[in-house]
């Protein structure tokens, strides 16, 4: 019984690793944002002890089916203006602020039509009936301001997309989350540009 106990070893050992492995493609230094309602359900694998004497399998037991893990693809485009994720259950869009609104602003400017025209087109593709828009913003001002602009840059894109889908039987979840939820450090320029942004996350239906 020796011989069937070590390649049960090696066959779990062997799962572990295939699931904790990332994919080639897959930015793993894009922290992404949570906001609730959006947290990643999957956890990190089990750490295995390969010399556990009880690691095997009870009297008539069975392994069960495999099962895939939610894994997070990021696609960044190169000016870091939009960002793309794609998960086994959603699609998120991220477009900066600058791209979609003048400085302190929550009208929509020339770039941003065709931006969610491409966010709108998926939408369609996906076949969804439920899209959720979140404003975000850096910590710079007050919290108050924060909120208020964050809630206004997504209801314009909102709006936006609605006009574009002229679907009816969509639901949209709408909110401003201000300066939470942060995607970089607010040390910077740099890092609260990509926190000015506004997500826009919907269910994967097909592909």
């Amino acid at each position: 019984m020796r011989p069937a106990r070590s390649r049960l070893t090696l066959a779990l050992l062997t799962l572990t690793v295939v699931l904790a492995a990332p994919l080639p493609g897959v930015r793993a230094d894009t922290a992404p944002s949570v906001p609730p309602g959006t947290e990643a359900t999957a956890a990190a694998p089990v750490r295995v002890d390969p010399n556990d004497p009880d690691l095997k399998l009870p009297e008539g037991g069975t392994l069960a089916e495999p099962k895939v893990l939610d894994i997070k693809q990021v696609v960044e485009d190169q000016s870091g203006d939009e960002r793309r994720e794609d998960t086994n259950a959603d699609v998120t869009f991220a477009l900066q602020a600058e791209v979609l609104f003048g400085k302190d602003s929550a009208k929509l400017g020339a770039q941003a039509k065709s931006r969610i025209s491409t966010i709108a087109e998926e939408i369609r593709k996906q076949h969804t009936k439920v899209v959720r828009v979140f404003g975000f913003t850096d910590d710079l001002g007050s919290s108050a301001h924060g909120d208020v602009l964050s809630k206004q840059r997504a209801d314009a894109v909102q709006a936006q997309l609605a006009g574009l889908l002229g679907d009816p039987d969509i639901t949209f979840e709408v909110r401003g989350y201000g300066e939470q939820f942060p995607i970089s450090d607010n040390a910077t320029e740099a890092g609260r540009k990509k926190n000015r942004r506004v997500e826009v996350t919907f269910p994967r239906t097909t592909g």
